[in-house]
């Protein structure tokens, strides 16, 4: 019984330390990369996290914008224009703060495939301008 009780408390203790490296996260890759991805993937949403105005100016190709700030701050759980949240998602901001943010808040939502690629200021295609 003696032998059992430490084989049985380090079992606990291995399964708690597994739990904790199975967190839910992001990946971030770079522009380029996401180029590479974006002519490789289909399926995928574009998800810039600037503000409305700064989307207006320019924008990647048929990125949709929903601003950082008001990710995870509405009172349904759910965001109506990101209703898969398996499918894969590339964030994006100005230069790479806010879509860390936003990545880490849609993870905390139960979104399952973001990667995260950074600011528009390192974009090496298209940019268009106008509002959604």
């Amino acid at each position: 019984m003696k032998r059992i009780i430490p084989i049985l408390m380090a079992l606990l203790l291995l399964s708690g330390c597994a739990t904790q490296s199975a967190k839910k996260t992001y990946r971030q890759i770079t522009m380029e990369e996401a180029v590479t991805m974006l002519e490789e993937e289909t399926g995928y949403t574009i998800l810039d996290v600037r503000t409305a105005q700064e989307y207006s100016e320019k924008h990647i190709p048929g990125a949709i914008n929903i601003a950082n700030e008001s990710i995870g701050t509405k009172d349904i759980p759910d965001i109506p224009e990101l209703p898969d949240k398996d499918q894969l998602i590339l964030v994006y901001c100005r230069s790479g703060n806010r879509s860390k943010q936003a990545s880490e808040k849609l993870v905390k939502l139960g979104y399952t495939n973001i990667v995260e690629i950074g600011g528009i200021n390192s974009w090496p295609g298209e940019t268009v301008a106008g509002d959604k």
